[in-house]
């Protein structure tokens, strides 16, 4: 059985970082985009630590803004090292799915 945990957690920052450069957006709305493109599995348990870690390494900025629904809500943005972050992310990703449907290219399941 895979083990999607592991599986995402190389590409996981990388997803975090797109969504974030498409739009500014909260932590609880990153999680319902992953949900929405199918990383369901995908807490926010998880999330709010990796966004600490991408903004105290510069990766992203954020700013609190009034919510209708309650407390501030804290929105992020990408930096301009996030911004080259994202670059360099989706570079390697093009080239480690290139080869990985290589490999399955004559793959057919049982």
């Amino acid at each position: 059985m895979v083990d999607k945990s592991q599986f995402y957690r190389g590409t996981l920052e990388g997803c975090i970082l797109k969504i974030i450069n498409d739009d500014e957006v909260y932590g609880y709305e990153i999680a319902e985009r992953l949900k929405n493109y199918g990383l369901d599995g995908i807490s926010e348990g998880t999330i709010y630590p990796l966004l600490l870690r991408l903004e105290r390494n510069g990766l992203i900025d954020s700013v609190k803004k009034a919510s209708p629904f309650g407390p501030k809500r804290k929105y992020y943005s990408l930096s301009s090292l996030g911004k080259q972050e994202l670059n360099d992310f989706y570079n390697s990703w093009l080239k480690i799915s290139d080869s990985i449907n290589k490999i399955f290219g004559n793959y057919k399941e049982d």
